[in-house]
């Protein structure tokens, strides 16, 4: 991994919705399906989903800022979840679907900031924004079968009804920062 590379840790929803979208983005070198935020050292899938381990479901991306910037993502990530609803995404509910940014800068930090005031400002959303901006301080990568599991399996149902409008919802508003297949 190059100097130019940077990390950016976010919390959506569903880490498969998010990983689904961000992985096909120009300029992102690696997306992986994990969990941050919580009080437990390698926490399970299922520990996770069982909501008592503090810890939210998240991708953490690796990109090169020279092709797509922090900032690009922050409007990737705002537009494709609900930043208003606390601790829920849909029919996904618990912390472990919180709306979080784990900034690992103080750059990262202004600018969701800056973010969420903007999109305040413009009222992108009927409801006030409830992301959490966060120091970052531990990604455990969730299991294997979890890393890509939209692209391995596009026919199972959650992925046909949820994660799959949201892709192509991504590819649609953000096609000048999609990767050609």
């Amino acid at each position: 991994m190059s100097q130019q590379h940077e990390v950016a840790t976010l919390g959506g929803g569903c880490y498969w919705c998010l990983e689904a979208c961000f992985e096909n983005l120009k300029g992102v070198e690696k997306c992986e399906s994990g969990f941050s935020g919580g009080h437990v050292e390698n926490p399970s899938y299922r520990a996770v989903c069982n909501g008592n381990t503090g810890h939210a479901e998240v991708i953490q991306v690796t990109f090169d800022p020279t092709v797509i910037t922090f900032g690009q993502l922050l409007e990737v990530f705002f537009a494709i979840h609900n930043p208003t609803t606390l601790n829920r995404q849909g029919g996904d509910v618990g912390t472990q679907y919180r709306s979080a940014i784990f900034y690992h800068s103080p750059e990262q930090k202004r600018m969701a900031e800056e973010t969420i005031v903007k999109l305040t400002a413009e009222q992108a959303w009927p409801n006030p924004i409830v992301t959490q901006v966060v120091p970052f301080e531990k990604f455990y990568a969730a299991e294997e079968y979890h890393q890509g599991y939209f692209r391995a399996n596009p026919d199972q149902p959650y992925c046909m009804a949820v994660v799959s409008p949201k892709a192509a919802k991504a590819r649609q508003k953000f096609a000048k920062w999609w990767k050609s297949v």
